[in-house]
């Protein structure tokens, strides 16, 4: 089934010449189906190019989605229009009474800022109560991950001695949860951060369950015992080719960066790298929208 989305999204063509299936307004609106209803809080600079990310995968699942797209209105995009953002988001302010079946919370470019130097802190505080008696289940990606783990379970963060940066192997630990099944024993994820988490704080915490853990990048994945929150520490929805500009991009500025780990093949920046984590990406997304979502969301909030 498709996700339905606006008729001038940018993505949808994108999504469209991938043979993704999407669905415009005016064609969903004609079927007697009960669309999930899901909120993206984009955080991400380069808005347009995650939005095609994440839609990409809530597209691939037998699940009706409506997404909708929130900004941050504490917070003043540098790297997206202004026409963007007013024809295609909204802002807390316009959706707080309102109910929402999964939320999904993306990274942001200020993970080596405490927590309440980021200047929308405040108002993420609130989006993240809100998502508590609001939202069946919330999804958060890597700077979410540790911005929720130390809203809701005062689980810190910590920084690393060099950026964790490439494509690393991570072993599934609960094989029965349904986030993971599917999963194979061991599978491949991207991280591009320069922070952790309080990792021993987290595997203690009796409400939280770490599902999957790499030797070399820490936890990867972990959830509320109810489902209710989802944590994921690295960028599963990214393009084969993201991280490959990440590391342009900081080259070009003179910024001090390694070459990512295990993503050019040979470590030949010349080579073009292998998608190798899209699959288990994929069933991440459509585990969450079915299990944790659609399989527990009621069919009409009160």
């Amino acid at each position: 089934m498709p996700i339905k989305i606006p008729q001038q999204l940018p993505a949808k063509e994108i999504l469209e010449n991938e043979n993704i299936f999407v669905m415009d307004t005016n064609r969903a609106d004609q079927q007697d189906i009960r669309p999930l209803n899901i909120l993206i809080l984009n955080l991400m600079p380069e808005k347009e190019k995650a939005e095609a990310q994440l839609l990409r995968l809530l597209g691939n699942t037998p699940i009706q989605v409506n997404v909708s797209f929130l900004t941050m209105a504490s917070h003043q995009a540098k790297n997206t229009s202004r026409y963007h953002l007013e024809q295609f988001y909204t802002t807390f302010q316009d959706i707080k009474d309102k109910k929402f079946d999964g939320l999904i919370i993306t990274g942001a470019p200020v993970e080596l800022l405490p927590f309440n130097e980021v200047d929308y802190w405040e108002e993420l505080q609130q989006i993240m109560d809100w998502s508590t008696s609001n939202v069946t289940s919330s999804l958060h990606i890597c700077w979410a991950a540790q911005a929720a783990l130390y809203h809701h379970y005062s689980i810190g963060k910590v920084p690393l001695p060099e950026k964790c940066f490439g494509i690393f192997a991570h072993t599934v630990l609960h094989k029965t949860e349904k986030l993971v099944r599917g999963f194979d024993d061991l599978f491949l994820a991207p991280h591009s951060r320069h922070t952790d988490i309080e990792t021993q704080k987290l595997m203690n915490h009796p409400d939280l369950l770490v599902l999957a853990q790499s030797e070399d990048a820490g936890v990867f994945m972990a959830a509320s015992k109810d489902g209710r929150r989802i944590f994921v520490t690295g960028h599963p929805e990214y393009d084969a080719d993201t991280l490959c500009q990440e590391y342009t991009r900081d080259l070009k500025k003179g910024i001090p960066v390694s070459l990512p780990v295990n993503y050019f093949p040979k470590d030949d920046p010349a080579n073009p790298p292998v998608h190798s984590w899209r699959s288990h990406a994929s069933l991440m997304f459509s585990n969450w929208l079915n299990y944790y979502v659609y399989q527990e969301t009621p069919f009409k909030w009160n």
